[in-house]
């Protein structure tokens, strides 16, 4: 069986996803030892012995509603997001104290991948509200990525998920030289998914008395508030931009 929180395991809260996962197998009273890294995310996603990892909105509405199991929808206690949302933080360089996100018509845009919801999808969505677009684009592979390509001026303005960039504020000193440009409208945040055939009662109970027995420090690591239950209708009724290429 695999079990692969990959999504923000980060050097800074490794310690505190190994702690998660170990109260998960606890309640659940089976799985493997250690959780899965450095592994190709849709290679375990689309694996049969998937027992537990997290995905993207973006990457199950196109791509494995039918083919895994929705758990449950993690709820990250973020700002201006009903429980189990979030949304995509557009950020610039701070010489470009000042401007709105309109100012940025036509400019460089940083973003990790077109299969992304806080990366491209929600970000392309809420610009063309604004009848607005980006100019070229620089797609980069990681949020942190994007952040970077704004702080090293390879691009003007990205979108980022909104629980990573508060991680890049706590833990990354080149976040200081970025500012906040607007927020898109919260969508349902990255679901916990499990192969077919699995029992999804039991994993998303397991979830939920794990966050009860971490500690404060660790649920506050991960940003851990609960779990709650989003339809699979909530998540495939979320707008899908034309890609990138188009």
């Amino acid at each position: 069986m695999i079990a692969h929180l990959g999504m923000y395991d980060r050097p800074e809260t490794a310690a505190a996803n190994d702690r998660f996962w170990s109260a998960i197998q606890a309640h659940l009273g089976a799985g493997p030892a250690a959780l899965t890294r450095d592994v190709d995310f849709w290679e375990v996603w689309h694996s049969p012995d998937l027992l537990l990892s997290q995905t993207c909105g973006m990457p199950y509405r196109t791509r494995l509603h039918g083919q895994v199991q929705l758990v449950g929808t993690p709820d990250y206690g973020l700002p201006g997001c009903p429980p189990g949302h979030y949304c995509s933080v557009f950020v610039a360089h701070k010489s470009d104290l000042g401007k709105t996100l309109s100012d940025f018509d036509g400019s460089r845009f940083a973003y990790n991948e077109a299969v992304s919801q806080s990366g491209w999808a929600a970000p392309k969505t809420h610009m063309m509200d604004l009848g607005i677009a980006p100019g070229s684009l620089v797609v980069t592979g990681g949020h942190r990525n994007s952040a970077q390509a704004v702080f090293e001026r390879r691009a003007d303005f990205a979108a980022l998920d909104g629980l990573t960039w508060e991680l890049l504020r706590k833990y990354d000193d080149f976040a200081a030289d970025l500012i906040e440009l607007e927020r898109t409208t919260p969508t349902p945040t990255l679901p916990f998914i499990t192969a077919l055939g699995r029992e999804t009662p039991k994993v998303f109970d397991a979830i939920k008395g794990a966050i009860a027995d971490l500690s404060p420090e660790d649920r506050d690591t991960l940003h851990l508030r609960g779990i709650v239950s989003i339809p699979a209708e909530t998540y495939l009724a979320v707008p899908t931009p034309p890609a990138p290429e188009q």
